[in-house]
């Protein structure tokens, strides 16, 4: 066993290797290939294929700068949909004792407490001024 990890390692050296990009092609392959499984749609099988193929030419490519650029970005995707579920996640829990308006000139989004009538709201970026009811 030991003889065939060291010739992997050697047939390995300089090549990408697995990432979270591989593995959620990988992850697609999988998921389309049981739902052919389950529908016999020849659609599913062609794109489980398509997924798989791609997900290990990822894997074995020697290209990495290319590969590493393509998993950053879709890192950096994956973090700002992260980001903004756990926003609305937080918006959603404070509504009953928070408003939230957009400044009219920023765009910033601004908390202010329910119930308190007409209120001024200074933007906190831009110090503009706005009324609104709370």
């Amino acid at each position: 066993m030991n003889g065939f990890r060291e010739r992997m390692a050697r047939f390995m050296y300089g090549r990408y290797g697995n990432d979270q990009l591989s593995r959620l092609y990988l992850g697609l392959a999988l998921v389309c290939l049981v739902l052919n499984l389950l529908t016999r749609l020849e659609l599913f099988y062609v794109a489980g294929l398509l997924f798989m193929g791609y997900g290990i030419y990822r894997s074995f490519s020697k290209n990495i700068a290319k590969m590493s650029a393509q998993n950053q970005k879709y890192l950096n995707w994956r973090y700002q949909r992260i980001v903004k579920y756990n926003n609305e996640k937080k918006h959603w829990a404070q509504r009953k004792e928070y408003r939230f308006y957009k400044c009219p000139g920023c765009k910033q989004k601004v908390r202010v407490p329910r119930g308190r009538g007409k209120i001024a709201i200074t933007c906190p970026k831009c110090r503009n001024e706005f009324i609104k009811k709370s």
